[in-house]
């Protein structure tokens, strides 16, 4: 437990050093509107897995990456009543899937919990359980005051992983 807290906090610290560096056009009266209706979307734009064979891997190409730049559409969407989840998942499972699109974190919930807690610096810390979901996973989310995000993701049948991205306004419902 004591490692996972470490890895935690080195992971938080290297994404608050990427996101001091980045420019969000959201105006922080919007971002905290957001925050207060607890209906958003986080936009995931980097992975950061905590597998050591992953990294290994990642440290083994020419950057030496141990982020990895992520294509458009993959959010966590927050609404009143639903939780959708579509990110995906680099890493070590215990109980993995024979189909592989059901190996990353792909997921609706209608029973969730959400508690929100105030961290330093301004930033809002949210968590989120879905209950109705066979292998529970826990979704920490810390939301910074110019919209900048960082997620960690932790679930029973798997190892945790973290995501950095920013939050929006979501998108109206299809009907």
């Amino acid at each position: 437990m004591k490692n996972l807290l470490k890895i935690t906090l080195a992971l938080l610290t290297l994404t608050l050093a990427l996101s001091c560096s980045s420019q969000n056009n959201t105006s922080s009266a919007n971002i905290n509107s957001l925050l207060q209706s607890n209906e958003f979307t986080f936009v995931a734009e980097r992975a950061s897995p905590n597998n050591a064979e992953v990294i290994n891997i990642l440290n083994s190409l020419p950057n030496g990456l141990r982020m990895l730049n992520l294509d458009p559409g993959y959010t966590i969407e927050i609404r009143k009543g639903e939780l959708n989840v579509t990110l995906p998942y680099f890493g070590r499972m215990y109980t993995p899937n024979l189909d592989p699109s059901k190996n990353s974190y792909r997921f609706s919930s209608k029973d969730f919990t959400v508690n929100r807690k105030d961290g330093k610096k301004g930033s809002v810390i949210f968590t989120i359980i879905a209950n109705d979901q066979q292998n529970k996973a826990t979704i920490t989310m810390q939301v910074f005051q110019n919209g900048k995000s960082y997620v960690f993701m932790d679930s029973n049948d798997r190892q945790p992983i973290s995501y950095d991205g920013y939050i929006t306004a979501n998108t109206p419902a299809k009907n």
